[in-house]
């Protein structure tokens, strides 16, 4: 614990000889709080910037059909029995 609090240069308060655990961890707790909350939020912006993107790769394949729909033509054995009637 002292190397870490070291570490992060943590001082101790005015009249305590050494840094308490409960002061690192209070500072700590709400860095890693803050931190969560960013990340969730960067994380949500990132993955509405993908999908709107992937909307724009499909509408821009929707757009530039690879084959062509012809109309369906009478010459199967139902429409030849309606034509007959």
């Amino acid at each position: 614990f002292l190397e870490t609090t070291a570490y992060f240069c943590m001082k101790p308060k005015m009249g305590e000889k050494e840094v308490s655990p409960h002061s690192f961890f209070s500072i700590w707790h709400e860095f890693s709080s803050d931190f969560k909350d960013f990340w969730k939020k960067e994380n949500k912006l990132i993955l509405q910037e993908r999908v709107k993107e992937a909307e724009e790769v499909c509408r821009q394949k929707k757009g530039k059909s690879l084959y062509n729909i012809r109309p369906k033509h009478d010459s199967g054995i139902v429409s030849k029995n309606y034509s007959n009637t």
